[in-house]
């Protein structure tokens, strides 16, 4: 928000410079605004006399006094500015200019945060689509959070956003998947030595076929079945597990508060034929070609350390090409910018995918989609890590999580390292109700603004609305600017996370704005009698400080409760 008013003043700047012939260059690179690492510099810097000095001939700390000397501040929006170093150009806001920034923040409301920088461009986002062979897993979850949260922060930057899960309902998991609960229904468990070595041994498993044999009806995102019942037909018996298990995730997911736009089914890929139709789309483009009876993609071409099989010996595809199928589909849908988000064991997909796409040669610009990738999740309990789950058996559920800590902490938690990064996930923190557990200290900030604004209606305090310069021009200490500076922020904060898909910003600047408040509140009294000036100043400042809390809370699916 200040940032953007800083950067129109040094082009006007420089172009009275031009028109009065004290700087000569013409071509002009773009004016950045940054933030100096130490405060005491000033709110913000710019490097630009240091980039244009060698054109110019002149020292760099000479252009920048040339465009200081050019700086016309009518509005009053900087108290005064430095060189510092080399040539950088520090600015310092007024105090006046940041306590009205308090009246933007009360104009916008529920939208304060949320800009224009997507020009509401359509993007699509593919997320958590996970295998229905079983209920979410935690790694599903921290997908879940990292997309969804994606989705919010891309919307809340003015981007059209739709929402997409992908199933993988063919292949050789879901064969044995079918094949599993055939058994179960047959009467035979996992320590029979008929049971396959890739079976599914959860306690899931014996619900899907307990079900199946009373015929039940299942009803899953877009997909209606109704189980015949008979244990031989395993067709039926996959068809069936595939809804209920797609049913079990929609419960996982909804308990997540996580809604897609779109399913789409790999299944309905060979069934509409489109996976036949883009190896033929391949072979055509002459980007295929026969070796060892299997048929390869010259993805060598494309970047990948080594050509592919598309199509095996015998005759059936290897997994890449569906994907490739389907992205051929989301490009032809109009989505002109996909990202998909996705466990990093995914990582050798990136190539493949990218690979085939740019072989098909229709347009698709290099490096589409593009990926975020989020690395695996360790849960703890007490000091040792929590490994299984009595209904999945073999990992811990999404669904485990979240009864046991919450929603809230369940999002903030997946939410608080950069995708890339491994997280561990202390479940004995995420239920502590102190503030070392940092979802609580954010929310407790938010909930004590509150109790505030009660105690001080009980004392005939009311929050103003709108108030005067005069008034606003009581938040003199530096805490109370800090806050404002702060919160001044999210819409940047906003733009970055979406630019450089990263939500987890949000959370450090969730943290760092509780953490100042906390500060103010133990250090100030709000509710003064002796100076109700100063009283509805500060109550004012702490509305504000409510309302960008629940704001880039709400960004990230959390919510922002009024006590605890």
């Amino acid at each position: 928000m200040m940032r953007q008013r800083i950067a129109p003043l040094i082009e006007a700047a420089l172009n009275a410079a031009l028109f009065d012939c004290t700087l000569t260059t013409t071509s002009m690179p773009d004016v950045i605004i940054g933030t100096p690492a130490n405060a005491g510099h000033g709110d913000f810097s710019c490097n630009i006399a240091m980039q244009l000095a060698k054109a110019e001939r002149k020292a760099p700390r000479q252009v920048a006094e040339i465009i200081i000397s050019h700086l016309h501040d009518e509005s009053g929006l900087l108290d005064r500015t430095e060189i510092a170093g080399p040539g950088f150009i520090n600015f310092f806001v007024s105090p006046t200019a940041w306590q009205a920034t308090l009246l933007e923040i009360e104009t916008q409301g529920a939208n304060y945060g949320r800009t224009a920088s997507g020009a509401q461009k359509k993007v699509q986002v593919e997320f958590v689509s996970a295998n229905p062979t079983g209920p979410l897993h935690i790694g599903h979850g921290r997908g879940a959070a990292i997309g969804d949260t994606l989705c919010r922060v891309l919307d809340a930057a003015g981007w059209d956003v739709t929402r997409e899960f992908y199933y993988n309902d063919a292949g050789v998991q879901i064969a044995n998947l079918a094949l599993s609960v055939q058994l179960r229904c047959l009467g035979i468990e996992p320590d029979d030595p008929r049971w396959p070595e890739g079976g599914y041994q959860g306690e899931y498993i014996k619900d899907v076929a307990r079900a199946y044999l009373a015929k039940e009806t299942v009803e899953a995102s877009d997909q209606h079945t109704t189980a015949c019942g008979d244990p031989q037909d395993l067709e039926d018996i996959r068809c069936f597990a595939v809804a209920w298990l797609r049913r079990e995730q929609d419960l996982d997911l909804e308990a997540f508060d996580v809604r897609f736009d779109v399913y789409t089914l790999e299944s309905s890929l060979y069934s509409e034929g489109r996976v036949d139709a883009v190896v033929r789309e391949l072979i055509a483009a002459g980007q295929a070609y026969e070796q060892d009876n299997a048929l390869w993609l010259r993805s060598t071409d494309f970047g990948d350390d080594k050509d592919r099989v598309m199509r095996k010996a015998d005759g059936t595809y290897t997994y890449f090409v569906p994907d490739v199928a389907y992205h051929q589909a989301k490009w032809e849908r109009g989505f002109t910018r996909v990202i998909n988000e996705q466990g990093s064991d995914h990582h050798s997909t990136v190539t493949r995918v990218r690979a085939g796409l740019q072989a098909l040669n229709i347009g698709i610009p290099a490096g589409w989609p593009e990926y975020v990738l989020h690395q695996m999740v360790t849960v703890m309990r007490g000091g040792e890590e929590v490994k299984i789950s009595k209904r999945a058996g073999s990992y811990v559920t999404l669904r485990d999580l979240i009864d046991e800590v919450g929603r809230d902490a369940t999002r903030f938690f997946f939410l608080m390292r950069k995708p890339d990064a491994q997280m561990v996930f202390d479940i004995d923190l995420a239920k502590q109700q102190t503030n070392e557990n940092p979802v609580y200290y954010v929310q407790y900030a938010h909930a004590r603004i509150c109790s505030i604004f009660e105690n001080a209606a009980e004392k005939g305090f009311p929050v103003p609305e709108n108030p005067s310069a005069e008034l606003l021009a009581c938040l003199t200490t530096p805490e109370e600017l800090q806050l404002i500076k702060l919160m001044s922020v999210l819409p940047t904060t906003v733009d970055d996370c979406a630019l450089h898909f990263e939500p987890h910003r949000l959370t450090y600047f969730l943290s760092e704005l509780a953490s100042c408040f906390h500060s103010i509140y133990n250090k100030n009294r709000v509710i003064s009698e002796e100076n109700p000036a100063l009283t509805s100043a500060r109550l004012y400042l702490l509305k504000r400080t409510a309302q960008t809390l629940k704001n880039a809370l709400s960004i990230l699916g959390i919510s922002a409760p009024e006590r605890m």
